[in-house]
């Protein structure tokens, strides 16, 4: 059975994250590796059809409502399962990217975060592990902000992680995408994930909420509950 490569790519929703994959991919398609992506998303997708028109093997996993991070971790393994069934070289896995304080990366498997450059110079400061713990950084749409933009957004990244390589790719035109194909092929390939851990654990929201309660009032808080502090109180 194959063994393919497993790479994470992960990112908050449209931050450019299949058009960076698609570009990523044509290229190595071209060497006559054989490529393919599992798709996480929460209620529905169309990403699927963009890879299916450039002939990538791609399964989709819609989350519903279930976290999609969660719904990733529990899913994940046989996404694998199925890629080495494919026979493929290498499996990206395109997260749902909706919450950033998850981090659908694992140890031991490349992980990529991808960003968008006008979502504001400070928005790596807001980004937890999710950009923290990747391996590689790709900003998008950095032709669209000035220089100055650029460059204190890509330094605002860097503080964020600073052991990273930081790629800019153009979605659109490809520019960086060989630059991001080259860390995708010295990624590692996966017998299996039974074992192996994620680098940062999911969030500890175990309440009433996250299992179907909608009233909204203290008598309903239960369990893991954090409230504010507020100035005039203390």
């Amino acid at each position: 059975m194959a063994r393919p490569r497993l790479v994470t790519v992960a990112g908050s929703p449209s931050v450019g994250k299949t058009s960076v994959i698609l570009r990523v991919l044509d290229l190595l398609a071209a060497e006559g590796q054989k490529v393919g992506v599992a798709k996480f998303d929460s209620l529905s997708t169309e990403d699927d059809k963009a890879y299916a028109r450039r002939g990538i093997p791609v399964s989709v996993g819609l989350s519903g409502g279930l976290c999609p991070d969660h719904f990733f971790v529990t899913n994940i393994e046989a996404c694998l399962e199925w890629g080495q069934r494919q026979g493929l070289d290498l499996l990206v896995s395109e997260s749902a990217g909706l919450c950033n304080r998850c981090s659908p990366h694992i140890e031991g498997v490349l992980a990529v975060c991808v960003v968008d450059a006008l979502a504001g110079i400070h928005t790596p400061k807001k980004i937890g592990p999710m950009l923290r713990l990747a391996d590689l950084v790709v900003i998008t749409k950095g032709d669209i902000v000035s220089q100055a933009e650029r460059e204190v957004y890509a330094y605002n990244v860097r503080l964020a992680n600073p052991r990273a390589p930081v790629v800019f790719c153009n979605g659109i035109t490809g520019q960086g995408a060989t630059e991001i194909a080259f860390h995708l092929r010295h990624a590692d390939a996966i017998d299996g994930l039974e074992g192996r851990r994620l680098r940062f654990s999911m969030p500890s929201a175990v309440c009433p909420y996250c299992v179907g309660e909608t009233a909204i009032g203290e008598t309903h808080h239960r369990g893991n509950v954090k409230t504010m502090c507020f100035e005039d109180q203390r």
